[in-house]
């Protein structure tokens, strides 16, 4: 056996000269009760992911100086978590200039928007073949399908349409009616047999598939804008991801310049198409990418209330 090594002969430094990742200056700053936003966000921590965070934040100040695209991809648990009013007034701030969602979303806002209500109890539902029956639901949206099928437009922008014309009482609430009144691309990128109104009488799978389709042209014609811009994506963790990729390659292979981009993901566990298709893969030439874990209830608002309170 070896002779046992001799710690003594360690060499050691002094502390003062070491480099340190955290300074006293990074730490964070209590403010204690009746503090203001802007001094709640300015004491959180200049570290990890509060610090990457509020550089996101300064991204997408810039991106609204300059006039650049901002999108927001979701999949509806954003608009089951009640966070759609937030969403309706940064559109209208200028803060997000299109969204783009799965099937899921359109049902959330219509039912929202007409009823002031939705989110089915889905155990109960399913243990009598009920579950996502609901009649308005299925007329209003598969009916929808087959107008933009017909007259060749998007699924989003005919949604957005019938909504913001429509009486409905809630209508205010609706992420499409708001997108359409603004004039706004709202894309709806649907799988069909995943949502509910694809098990009813009217629906029609070939009117599904040219609007999604149309739909799906609409966003790569955004995404062609996008150099320089940010693009998000809360808690899609596969229809998002592809799509926005395929849509980037389009928007390259035609010759658009779309680099420089600052992408963002929020979903409450790491995911491997988010993080690749949204994040790294298409900043890997150049832009910004960010991943945050927490709960949309949680992190949207505290975005939201960061832009608005900011100067951009």
């Amino acid at each position: 056996m070896k002779k046992l090594l001799n710690l003594k002969r360690i060499r050691t430094y002094s502390l003062k000269i070491r480099p340190s990742k955290v300074h006293e200056q990074a730490l964070a700053h209590p403010q204690g009760p009746g503090a203001r936003f802007k001094d709640f966000w300015g004491g959180l921590p200049h570290v990890l992911a509060a610090q990457q965070l509020k550089d996101l934040v300064q991204a997408l100040i810039q991106a609204k100086k300059a006039g650049r695209t901002t999108l927001l991809m979701f999949g509806a648990h954003l608009i089951k978590c009640g966070l759609s009013p937030m969403v309706v007034d940064l559109m209208k701030r200028g803060w997000i200039k299109a969204i783009a969602t799965n099937g899921a979303s359109t049902i959330h806002d219509f039912e929202l928007s007409m009823a002031g209500k939705t989110s089915e109890d889905v155990l109960e539902g399913l243990k009598d073949g009920s579950f996502g029956m609901a009649r308005e639901t299925g007329q209003f949206i598969n009916s929808t399908v087959v107008r933009a099928a017909r007259q060749g437009r998007g699924l989003g922008e005919i949604l957005g349409e019938r909504i913001h014309k429509s009486s409905f009482a809630h209508k205010n609430i609706s992420l499409f009616g708001t997108a359409y009144a603004l004039g706004l691309a709202a894309t709806v990128h649907a799988a069909i047999g995943t949502d509910i109104v694809h098990q009813q009488p009217g629906c029609d799978g070939a009117a599904w598939g040219k609007a999604t389709y149309t739909d799906f042209i609409r966003l790569a014609t955004v995404v062609s804008g996008l150099d320089r811009g940010v693009v998000l994506n809360f808690g899609s963790a596969v229809i998002l991801p592809e799509t926005f990729l395929k849509a980037l390659t389009i928007a390259r292979n035609l010759g658009h310049r779309v680099g420089r981009i600052t992408a963002a993901n929020f979903d409450m566990l790491p995911q491997y198409r988010p993080r690749v298709n949204v994040v790294q893969r298409p900043t890997a030439g150049g832009g910004q990418g960010y991943l945050f874990s927490g709960h949309h209830e949680i992190m949207f608002p505290l975005l939201y209330q960061a832009l608005v309170e900011s100067q951009g």
